[in-house]
């Protein structure tokens, strides 16, 4: 069994320390008030607690215990010397709060950070460099940014203030990237002006450029359109006439129009395959400053075309990128597997999702790519039109929805100076999302003991909590000079600002979003009715907790005119956190705190058992209350020899949910080649990977890919993630 040191690093457990440190105690006493058959017993009684709790606990979690134990026993003295002796230390650690933890980054012992984000490595430099910044950031954010107040509601997890560590720093967390501003009107990256691409392929290498910079800037995802680099084809297509017209009349042959239309086609499919191979390799390889590939989502809308050529040459680009992610790509062994990034998001309308449609190709292709690689994602333009306003967007990254365009609307005008901006229509390319603040739905209902009044006003103060730390977000970026991050603020990505000038225009009027997280509300109306909020009680409980959430993001907004607006957290590391300090703070409390997790956003649990049309339809109704951002997800198995049935599914989420996807597995193993589901297993009350095929544990030696929080993860997950990934029932 393993135990959590205070610095993150991971150590063998040793009860023999618990009774050491108890005699200790006992020992300073003017009277012994514990035998030593008292002692063995306290060691004995927490390691049992902590064999029960099938995770790595932490010293804070033992030392809690230990405490709890010697109350057991009346042996009030010692408690009182123990906890003195708690505190003591306490202060001495608080002189300096990153050393111990700067040191384990760099020595790769660091076991919370070590499996803080699926899809970074922290063996690499890169990685550390970031981290180790990180660090000082959360100190700095911790006691001299934050009050008291918001930093010890964070530590307890009543709330969670996420990227403390990118704080610090003047930066926001996701965006929609303006890609058509900044191809069509040129733009500016280190120094050097881009001018307007004569070429598809050049379309596509300018793009990841910019996504490269966009990310070093900011702490979120991001999301680019297909749409933005679809005009590029067709002057790729001219280009290419011009080229084939001269050569055949260097050779002196005259074809018909016909043959030679046929030939430019031939060689603009190969420019369009360049382009989006281009962008899959480019993005996977590329190391952003943060250490780690960017978090990309690239959007596959057809209603975004302008006309039917840019329509026609959209679907060339869909196709594409599809067959390129099913083909996958190579590891280091050359074997094709499943890559992280960039997620997919495919637009379920009119025209491709029926069989007679005439995009209907595409929609097989986009099932064909789900069943193997786990992607696209689906948003329903359907539900999307009756949900945003008659408007179809993507997400920031894997959820994060902007609100609707209102500043058009009042007539405000194009505020951020956009060389694209068109009155007539509204504008979403080139906003963005100040950051997250979760609230623990599951604390706030222990907390209540089952009092549903007292619930309610233990509610509106976690969330006037959250209030508060959301406005530190909002005044943290006030007064920011575009000067911080020129691709963002001048050169096209979010705005055309003057040298100099500050980005608070755009933090109001709806230009940009704050986010209202919340986590485990499956956990937390099974705390207050005893039922899944599937139905019944449960459900009417959790739709008016959620609209409550609502209720709060829009009062907040009427008076300050910032756009809040309730988010589903991913919750990749935070659901660990959250499930250790209700423990601590609540016990072992049978289907609420048992789990080294808690539940994502609004999910039905992933241990109920449950069929994939029947949790999409009753999620779908959660979903609605969640604006800011929120996905839907089925567990299915191997679909590769069953696309008939992902094709129905599809049509469901069409016509039932704005956006869902489907997790399959993709997983190989570099030892012994087998390609399949590495198994998840229990050894010494720690949760390991292990290929069922050989045997292998060594995770440097498999490949692994699981949807964790929206994004594909591929390095591997903390412990409370990786239960909650081995607890998952399938749904088909």
């Amino acid at each position: 069994m393993k135990i959590i040191k205070r610095n993150g690093s991971e150590a063998e457990f040793d009860s023999e320390k618990i009774a050491i440190a108890v005699a200790k105690a006992n020992n300073a006493c003017s009277e012994r008030e514990l035998t030593d058959a008292d002692i063995d017993a306290i060691a004995a009684n927490i390691m049992h607690a902590c064999e029960k709790m099938n995770r790595a606990v932490s010293v804070e979690e033992v030392q809690d215990m230990v405490e709890t134990e010697i109350m057991h026993k009346n042996a009030y003295q010692v408690a009182r010397g123990y906890i003195k002796y708690r505190y003591n230390r306490s202060l001495v650690r608080r002189a300096n709060t990153t050393d111990a933890r700067i040191l384990s980054l760099i020595e790769c012992n660091n076991e919370e950070v070590m499996q803080e984000n699926s899809n970074k490595d922290p063996v690499v430099n890169s990685v550390q460099r970031d981290y180790m910044a990180g660090e000082v950031s959360k100190d700095i954010t911790e006691r001299l940014l934050l009050p008291p107040e918001i930093t010890k509601a964070h530590r307890e997890g009543l709330i969670h203030f996420h990227d403390s560590d990118y704080f610090a720093q003047h930066m926001y967390n996701c965006c929609l990237v303006n890609l058509e501003d900044m191809l069509q009107y040129g733009t500016v990256i280190s120094e050097t002006y881009i001018e307007r691409p004569h070429s598809f392929s050049t379309a596509c290498n300018i793009a990841t450029q910019i996504i490269a910079q966009v990310a070093s800037n900011q702490y979120g995802g991001q999301s680019i359109s297909l749409a933005h680099l679809a005009p590029f084809v067709d002057v790729s297509r001219q280009k290419i006439r011009r080229t084939v017209l001269e050569e055949l009349n260097i050779l002196n042959v005259c074809p018909d129009d016909e043959t030679v239309s046929r030939i430019v086609e031939e060689r603009l499919r190969r420019e369009v395959e360049k382009g989006i191979q281009t962008i899959q390799y480019q993005v996977i390889t590329l190391m952003t400053t943060n250490g780690q590939a960017p978090f990309l989502t690239v959007f596959m809308y057809l209603g975004e075309a302008k006309n039917e050529r840019e329509r026609k040459d959209l679907a060339l680009c869909i196709e594409e990128m599809l067959k390129q992610r099913i083909q996958g790509v190579k590891n280091e062994k050359g074997v094709w597997i499943t890559p992280a990034f960039p997620k997919l998001i495919y637009v379920l309308e009119e025209n491709n999702i029926h069989d007679d449609s005439e995009y209907f190709y595409l929609t097989e292709l986009a099932a064909r790519c789900t069943a193997k690689r786990m992607v696209p994602d689906y948003i329903s333009e359907k539900k999307m039109k009756e949900l945003k306003g008659g408007d179809v967007y993507p997400c920031m990254g894997c959820r994060s929805f902007l609100t609707p365009d209102r500043f058009t609307d009042a007539g405000l005008g194009n505020v951020a100076h956009a060389r694209n901006y068109s009155g007539s229509t509204h504008k979403y390319y080139g906003r963005f999302n100040q950051g997250v603040v979760t609230i623990n739905l599951v604390d706030a209902a222990c907390s209540s003991h089952k009092d549903e009044n007292e619930f309610w006003k233990i509610l509106d103060e976690r969330l006037e909590l959250c209030h508060r730390a959301l406005r530190l977000r909002h005044e943290r970026l006030l007064g920011t000079t575009s000067d911080c991050a020129p691709i963002l603020w001048q050169h096209g990505a979010i705005a055309r600002l003057k040298k100099g000038e500050t980005i608070d225009k755009l933090l109001y009027n709806g230009y940009s979003t704050i986010s209202l997280g919340y986590a485990g509300l499956a956990e937390c109306v099974y705390y207050m009715k005893g039922v899944s909020h599937t139905s019944g009680e449960g459900a009417d409980f959790g739709l008016r907790v959620m609209q409550a959430l609502n209720d709060a993001c829009a009062k907040w907004k009427a008076a300050e005119n910032i756009d809040y607006s309730v988010y589903g957290t991913p919750l990749e590391s935070t659901t660990y956190k959250f499930a250790k300090c209700l423990q601590r703070r609540f016990g072992i409390i049978r289907g609420v705190t048992d789990k080294g997790y808690i539940t994502n956003s609004y999910h039905i649990r992933v241990t109920e058992e449950i069929d994939a049309f029947s949790k999409l339809t009753k999620e779908a109704e959660f979903q609605k209350l969640s604006p800011g951002g929120a996905i839907s997800y089925v567990e299915v198995p191997n679909m590769q020899n069953n696309t008939k049935a992902v094709l129905q599914l599809m049509r469901h989420i069409y016509d039932t949910i704005l956006y869902a996807e489907l997790n399959t597995k993709s997983d190989y193993c570099q030892v012994c080649g087998y390609e399949g589901e590495i198994q998840i297993i229990e050894e010494d009350s720690k949760l390991i990977w292990e290929c069922p095929n050989c045997g292998n544990r060594d995770q440097d030696k498999m490949n692994v890919a699981r949807r964790t929080c929206g994004y594909i993860g591929t390095q591997f997950w903390n412990q409370g993630r990786t239960q909650e990934i081995k607890e998952r029932v399938l749904h088909l």
